[in-house]
């Protein structure tokens, strides 16, 4: 069975929800009854860094200049 929340829910209680997410758990965020989006943990997913902007630049590059230059 999936952890159902309300739009409203997730909103108000971000914090908690981010808590149980980080532990693990996943939400299904509803709408007037109706489902918009999951919520769960990046560390489901397969993730490969492709670039660490933090070495380029101490505290990360801005977006705005790695957009100008795109």
């Amino acid at each position: 069975m999936e952890n159902i929340i309300s739009v409203k829910d997730l909103r108000q209680n971000m914090a908690d929800y981010a808590r149980q997410i980080e532990k693990g758990m996943s939400f299904v965020v509803f709408k007037k009854s109706k489902p918009l989006f999951r919520v769960s943990s990046v560390r489901d997913e397969i993730w490969e860094e492709a670039l660490d902007f933090t070495k380029i630049k101490k505290g990360g590059v801005d977006i705005e200049d790695i957009l100008s230059r795109l």
